[in-house]
């Protein structure tokens, strides 16, 4: 009977042990990367993560995706990078198979520069570094150095004629970078300040080939770096938004495709998008009547306009506008007898969308029910310029009604084409537009932005565009000097892509996520003059 008790008491103690440790190492990806992003800066907007082994590589070889995005030089570096250090023999088995992360942080006098982050696997030690730093003819010169009171390396490579920064963070956790400052700022991060990222799912993680994180609410700062206009239009929407998506990459040969799950910040001061968290998805067709001249635009989609309606208004009312909203739309009442809110929330449809074209017209385009019906409502609060044409009376009008993203549109100009409310700043502005939707000049006629938008989702909430080579002139006029020279020069570069977009789809209080930048499409005239057009 003893013996009975003892075996059993032996086999539950195995039992217990195998569980601990079965579920200690459960979740052992997932943990290790929450660790790893931890020590790499607050201020990041972009981490790029993908393994350190041959088929990463072996996939992007000679694919001008990654080169476009990065540059030439700057993959060149990293590439040389790999091969003196992680593919060194000293190296290479503590390195190979672990995952990297790339993340990109804004420094002083418009500087943007990467930081490299990833671990080694257990039992190495400084020592190897030391070992490496002994070698001849790596074309490597090591320095061991103390940086801000922690064990750094300064490694010298001959053939980059660079310095590049590495520092052992903390549990076999490694920090570099070509940036000295970059790796003081990573060495004084403190754990408690980082940014909490949606991390993917382990099984999610493991079949990705790539993954990028994404801290909406750190585009600001990296804007500002790149941008000489603080103002700038692009993409201002999502720079406000306290988001944090974690994406995986859909590889194509001719498209970059990242999708996951965007969460909203807790504790976070609500934006504009926030508006639409609680909407379902609707089908996107607003952007077929879009100018094909359009550099830039943000599409929203409302499944329930009246449920939109009633929570921007009670955003605008903790946003501290309650008043002069009152204000102004009581004038109206006592001028026109017209209770505006009302009868313009019974005529708003499904989609409403800014535009912005190369010539840097401004347009909003505002689906409505019924065209005939609206007509004589905003001809209660406007000045008549021809049947169909006219301008606002009253000032805000368009910000009030539809929110933070029309709050260019001061005392517009309107038009009323079929079932579309069209607004801009100017008459000729109108007068463009007026041009472009009855002759048809629509981006949905173009060959190419088909091709792209068959890459995309067909229902969403908020869809952002743009056209790379429709923006160049804005670019050329608001982007830092040095970065718009990079744009325009490097080959492959940015401009080599057509367009990118962002869509985001609510799902259960979160952002299904969407984001596709997709090459342009070879020019083929010259090859079907030859060939006779076969």
């Amino acid at each position: 009977m003893k013996r009975l008790i003892i075996t059993t008491i032996i086999l539950l103690i195995a039992a217990v042990g195998v569980t601990v440790v079965y579920f200690k190492n459960l979740n052992p990806q997932s943990q290790r990367t929450s660790q790893i992003m931890h020590t790499i800066p607050a201020d990041a907007a972009l981490i790029f993560e993908f393994n350190n082994d041959n088929g990463f590589y072996d996939i992007f070889k000679d694919n001008q995706l990654l080169v476009a995005i990065i540059g030439k030089q700057n993959m060149g570096e990293l590439d040389t990078l790999r091969q003196q250090l992680l593919l060194n023999p000293v190296l290479e088995k503590f390195f190979n198979g672990q995952n990297i992360f790339i993340s990109l942080h804004p420094l002083k006098n418009n500087v943007v520069d990467f930081l490299l982050t990833t671990s080694t696997v257990r039992g190495f030690t400084t020592a190897v570094i030391d070992q490496l730093a002994k070698q001849q003819n790596t074309g490597l010169l090591i320095s061991a150095e103390n940086i801000e009171g922690k064990k750094g390396y300064i490694i010298y490579s001959a053939i980059l004629k660079k310095r590049f920064y590495l520092v052992n963070k903390e549990d076999d956790i490694f920090s570099g970078s070509f940036s000295r400052d970059l790796i003081v700022q990573t060495i004084k991060q403190d754990p408690k300040d980082a940014t909490p990222f949606v991390l993917l799912p382990d099984q999610q993680n493991s079949n990705s080939l790539a993954n990028l994180y994404v801290n909406f609410s750190q585009l600001n700062p990296l804007f500002k770096q790149l941008f000489t206009n603080d103002n700038t239009a692009i993409f201002k929407s999502f720079r406000l938004f306290p988001g944090l998506s974690a994406l995986t990459l859909n590889f194509k040969t001719n498209a970059l495709m990242f999708s996951g799950l965007t969460d909203i910040q807790k504790n976070a001061p609500q934006a504009y998008l926030n508006l639409f968290i609680n909407q379902q998805p609707v089908v996107n067709q607003l952007k077929n009547i879009f100018p094909s001249t359009t550099a830039y635009s943000i599409t929203f989609g409302v499944s329930d306009p009246l449920k939109f309606k009633s929570d921007l208004s009670q955003w605008q009312a903790k946003a501290g506008l309650q008043r002069e909203k009152d204000s102004l739309f009581k004038k109206i009442k006592a001028e026109t007898g017209l209770n505006l809110i009302t009868e313009f929330n019974q005529q708003l449809s499904t989609e409403f969308a800014v535009v912005t074209t190369r010539y840097q017209e401004k347009l909003a385009i505002i689906a409505v029910k019924n065209g005939s019906d609206l007509k004589p409502i905003i001809n209660n609060i406007s000045t008549k310029l021809t049947d169909n044409t006219g301008q606002f009376n009253y000032n805000k009008l368009p910000f009030f009604l539809l929110g933070d993203a029309f709050n260019i549109f001061k005392r517009p100009y309107f038009m009323i084409i079929d079932n579309y409310l069209v607004l801009a700043n100017s008459t000729n502005e109108l007068a463009s537009y007026y041009d472009t939707y009855f002759n048809r000049k629509f981006l949905s006629k173009i060959g190419e932005y088909n091709q792209f938008d068959n890459l995309l989702a067909e229902r969403s909430n908020v869809a952002w565009f743009t056209n790379f080579k429709n923006s160049q002139p804005e670019l050329k006029r608001d982007l830092d000097s040095g970065f718009y020279q990079a744009f325009e020069i490097n080959d492959p570069g940015w401009k080599n892509y057509y367009a990118a977009s962002c869509q985001m789809v609510a799902s259960g209080k979160r952002f299904y996520t969407n984001f596709c930048m997709n090459l342009n499409v070879p020019d083929t005239t010259g090859t079907q003059k030859l060939t006779g057009g076969r």
